[in-house]
């Protein structure tokens, strides 16, 4: 008989747990339970003889590649033929999406095309999707992620399909659908609660309900929708602690094609990639302890994890087929890029003065560490909008200035900020510009209403009735398409802790349509307040979404130059430089 070196064991999951996968257990001799630990980087290093792993088909394929060194005998039948299923599966899916990937296999026949042809590029996502099921997709912005997401309704076994966008998006996807692909059924969910049809299972072909509404109809589409695509997925970075995340969760659980669609999947740092994936592909990179052992980096003290290597994390989703992301170069669509200028500007210290002594006693309680971490987090909220909301209000007349001064060579401008006394300070200085408001407060009719007032041409018979200033949030118009038609300057007056935003900002104004002549976009900061310890913090978020996103693993060639929170904040107040303190 055959030397052999233990046993391998399959456990199927524990019935009645969401998402719940089944767990290998490879009991080994000790010195191969060494190699096996070194081997499967996500197992958990302890002194018990029985390694457990997360069931997936490659975890089934590495271990019958280590059988071929080390053979082990199986627990039983079962075992047996679900390892021998499990790897057979992953090799056939490798070979797939490598033929994908090369463009050896491709969908030269659609079963309904659509009214506007589709660009190889987006067949080739198309294709990944129906091989792999589920998929996440960060083309480049502006590269028409929303005509792919719809792209794959064609096939009758993708529908019906529940579209979940952010809130101010569904107008866009009835455009995209009701242009492109005209006999296809929609709803646009109108209130938290379902309406008729998804109480009855009489869905349209495709139904699209906001992040603000799925919590209160994921029950009823549970298990009714074959196709699940989720518009601008960063929105559930937080993964399934909060109610959407939750509820996405569910409608995607049963669904045999599941796409997320982002151009900007990492907003903060790389462990909200798992959150996200764990959502459209639930397991597939092992529970969240797994991937920590595997890809984790340093755990900040909010519990987001950095991810230690996000070049190599990127390179595995790709070669899994589990992540697709094309740039314009690659696509042979490529855009001037962005100019941009980091500025200061004047500033008075007026509202910062005010705070002076409340921030200070707050920075003080953060960083002391004999201090309760509901103290810590409660004063890291009440610093952070304290000096970001008095650095806005410090400096936005000037910004407004500076916003006035353009708008003498150019005929708009978009202007990006956070906080609400900052805008009511912008309005009324650029009152004679007809500024429109696209924030967290209007609804998406008065959203609209904005957008639309800004993509009206300037009446040369009436010039000053034009709205030549469009303010808009930070964080409130991302897939927002059109801008780029009437506006090639951008101004950020105030900053966002996340660089990914600034880029998602940007690409409202690089995109197709534009001009000929590349965006102008302005970085206006203040040398006091907050805006230098968020510069401090771009930097070290940039280098934890983009070399992810990139083949080559580097940063963005048209991403900001510059870039943990609260604490940044204490030190600033407190005039401690960086390394004086642990790193965040």
């Amino acid at each position: 008989m055959n030397r052999t070196y233990g046993t391998y064991e399959y456990r199927p999951p524990v019935w009645g747990q969401r998402s719940s996968r089944g767990v290998w257990a490879l009991k080994l001799e000790p010195a191969v339970r060494q190699r096996a630990r070194r081997v499967f980087g996500r197992v958990q290093a302890t002194r018990q003889s029985t390694i457990l792993i997360t069931d997936t088909v490659e975890v089934a394929r590495d271990i019958a590649w280590f059988m071929e060194r080390w053979p082990l005998q199986p627990a039983d039948d079962r075992s047996q033929r679900w390892l021998e299923q499990g790897a057979r599966e992953h090799a056939d899916r490798e070979d797939t999406v490598n033929q994908i990937l090369t463009g050896d296999l491709v969908l030269d026949v659609l079963p309904h095309e659509p009214a506007k042809t589709p660009r190889e590029y987006q067949r080739t996502a198309v294709a990944l999707l129906r091989a792999r099921g589920r998929l996440l997709l960060t083309d480049e912005v502006g590269l028409g992620k929303t005509f792919t997401g719809l792209l794959n309704l064609v096939h009758e076994d993708a529908l019906p399909a529940l579209i979940v966008p952010p809130t101010h998006l569904p107008r866009r996807w009835v455009t995209e659908l009701t242009d492109a692909f005209p006999w296809l059924t929609y709803e646009v969910a109108k209130k938290t609660e379902p309406s008729i049809r998804a109480k009855t299972g009489l869905l349209a072909d495709v139904t699209i309900v906001p992040y603000s509404k799925i919590d209160g109809w994921a029950g009823h589409l549970q298990n009714q929708v074959r196709s699940v695509v989720f518009d601008e997925v960063q929105e559930l970075r937080h993964g399934e602690g909060t109610s959407k995340g939750a509820a996405a969760g569910l409608v995607a659980d049963n669904a045999s094609y599941v796409l997320g669609l982002t151009a900007t999947p990492v907003y903060n740092y790389g462990g909200e990639i798992w959150n996200i994936l764990n959502i459209l592909a639930p397991g597939e990179l092992g529970t969240r302890e797994e991937f920590a052992r595997e890809w984790g980096g340093a755990e900040m003290s909010n519990g987001r994890m950095m991810v230690k290597d996000p070049a190599a994390l990127g390179n595995y989703l790709r070669e899994q087929g589990l992540m697709l992301g094309r740039t314009r170069t690659e696509v042979g669509r490529e855009l001037p890029k962005t100019i941009k200028h980091a500025m200061l500007v004047d500033t008075d210290t007026t509202e910062l003065d005010k705070v002076k002594g409340d921030s200070k006693k707050l920075a003080q309680l953060i960083l002391n560490q004999s201090a309760t971490k509901q103290e810590r987090f409660q004063a890291a909220g009440q610093i952070d909008w304290m000096l970001r909301e008095a650095t806005g209000v410090d400096k936005a007349q000037y910004v407004a200035e500076f916003v006035r001064l353009l708008l003498q060579s150019e005929e708009k401008v978009v202007l990006w900020g956070w906080h609400r006394r900052v805008y009511d300070i912008w309005m009324e200085q650029l009152a004679e510009f007809n500024p429109a408001m696209y924030t967290g407060t209007e609804s998406p009719k008065q959203k609209a209403a904005a957008e639309d007032a800004f993509c009206t041409p300037i009446d040369p018979a009436n010039p000053d009735a034009a709205c030549r200033v469009l303010i808009m949030s930070l964080r409130s118009g991302a897939g927002v398409d059109g801008l780029q038609k009437h506006a090639r300057v951008g101004v950020f007056g105030e900053l966002d802790w996340s660089p990914q935003v600034h880029e998602q900002a940007i690409g409202r104004l690089r995109r197709d349509g534009m001009s000929d002549d590349p965006p102008v976009i302005y970085f206006l900061n203040s040398p006091e307040g907050s805006d230098p310890a968020i510069m401090d913090v771009l930097q070290i978020k940039r280098q934890q979404s983009e070399p992810m996103l990139t083949k080559d693993g580097q940063l963005f060639a048209n991403a900001t130059t510059d870039t943990s929170r609260a604490r940044r904040l204490a030190e600033q107040v407190l005039g401690i430089t960086p390394t004086e303190t642990e790193t965040p």
